[in-house]
């Protein structure tokens, strides 16, 4: 146990020092598992979560032709046309990015969004920086409302063998979803709050001219095939990821005759992240090999001897160190590790691992915002800002980030207890 715990250490260490290198890393470290015989060879199908890795390719893919399609820019601008000035178009597009960013990957979101958020600024002559970092922040909070809002979400699904509707309804009460649309509306608040003396009317909104409808097609249709696979009994464990790469097939095919040429087939599979799909790869085989060495059995009970047996100390804990984690490292590595563990401390515990599985994802997820570099849709962000010429500052990124968070996780953090842990 003791070179699995070594090795798996120095595995995170270097995930941190090299953010560049991470996927290589994973790769590499599980390679060492394997070779080593402690992931035994037998073993190493059974760790990959075929299932999370198809759906987060076939969403991408599906994603990048719905971008290309330009009806998320067609909506911001029927949003802005309906706003009376700056404070509200802060807000109106920020909630805007958050229902996007429930049915897609947090940065695509912020790269659809934020250019109608940038004309709007240069019309008025105005900085940008608040209002691209209210889109990030927003973006990043909705990431854990849905099934494929977020990776982390996606991670979980599959863990937990949760389907799409169980974000919403999960064994006969109120799931996450509605804890994170609490957190939401109470954010909006903070952001009126900042915001409320930028009142600037607004120039006339831009008509976006949407070129394709069958993307948006195929997204609506994802989510509603998503939900039917819910009902079918003894559904195989892939049937989500299936689905997810089937449409995104359907569409680049529908691409390559639309533009008549083979780059409509292979720029949609250009735009899956393989690096984030290798590092989970990776990563799945790494926790396959510390859990054969009876790592994550003796993290859990750490966890479950610092809580002393008590489930809401045990539920805080998980919530608030995972806020404070994931405010400096990627939370996709962390909640692939933390996902076993918990549920190592459930059964330790002998309770429903429920109320600490969304405790992990909320605080995972909404503890990103806390720092400019928590998140991939804040770097994103104030990347765009960057390339604009605009210098964001960490106290400019703190004065929203910190209220907007705090006001999204406490509120989650007590709905979800009092749902699920009381």
């Amino acid at each position: 146990m003791l070179f699995a715990i070594i090795l798996f250490a120095a595995t995170y260490v270097l995930m941190l020092a090299l953010p560049k290198y991470r996927t290589y890393v994973a790769l590499v470290s599980a390679a060492c598992f394997i070779l080593s015989g402690m992931l035994p060879l037998g073993k190493i199908i059974e760790s990959i979560d075929f299932n999370v890795l198809l759906m987060i390719s076939g969403t991408m893919g599906i994603v990048s032709l719905f971008i290309e399609s330009k009806m998320p820019a067609r909506l911001a601008d029927l949003i802005i046309a309906r706003v009376p000035n700056v404070c509200w178009a802060i807000i109106a597009l920020s909630l805007f990015a958050g229902v996007i960013s429930a049915l897609v990957d947090n940065v695509a979101t912020v790269l659809m969004v934020a250019p109608v958020a940038l004309a709007v600024a240069e019309r008025l002559g105005i900085s940008p920086v608040p209002m691209i970092i209210s889109i990030a922040v927003s973006s990043n909070l909705q990431g854990a409302a849905t099934l494929v809002g977020d990776t982390t979400s996606i991670l979980l699904g599959g863990y937990a063998g949760m389907n799409f509707l169980d974000f919403f309804v999960y064994k006969g009460r109120p799931s996450i979803f509605f804890a994170v649309e609490l957190g939401a509306l109470l954010s909006a608040v903070i952001l009126y709050v900042l915001f409320r003396k930028e009142d600037a009317k607004l120039p006339e909104a831009e008509k976006t001219v949407v070129t394709d409808y069958v993307p948006t097609v195929l997204l609506v249709a994802m989510v509603g095939l998503l939900v039917c696979a819910s009902f079918i009994p003894n559904a195989p464990s892939i049937s989500n990821g299936v689905i997810c790469v089937s449409l995104m097939l359907i569409g680049c095919v529908h691409s390559c005759i639309k533009k008549k040429s083979a780059e409509g087939l292979l720029k949609p599979l250009r735009e899956i992240d393989f690096g984030t799909v290798l590092l989970l790869l990776g990563l799945f085989l790494v926790i396959g090999g510390i859990t054969e060495q009876g790592v994550i059995d003796a993290l859990a009970g750490i966890f479950a001897r610092i809580g002393s047996g008590n489930v809401f100390v045990i539920y805080t804990l998980i919530l608030w160190a995972s806020v404070v984690f994931s405010a400096f490292i990627d939370n996709i590595p962390y909640v692939a590790t933390m996902l076993p563990v918990v549920q190592g401390i459930a059964a330790a515990m002998g309770i429903d691992p429920t109320v600490l599985y969304f405790g992990l994802l909320s605080g995972a997820t909404l503890g990103g915002n806390m720092t400019p570099i928590g998140a991939s849709a804040n770097i994103t962000g104030i990347g765009i800002l960057r390339k604009r010429g605009y210098e964001v500052k960490n106290s400019d990124f703190f004065r929203i980030g910190i209220p907007f968070t705090l006001a999204a996780v406490i509120p989650a953090y007590i709905y979800i207890w009092l749902v699920y842990g009381a």
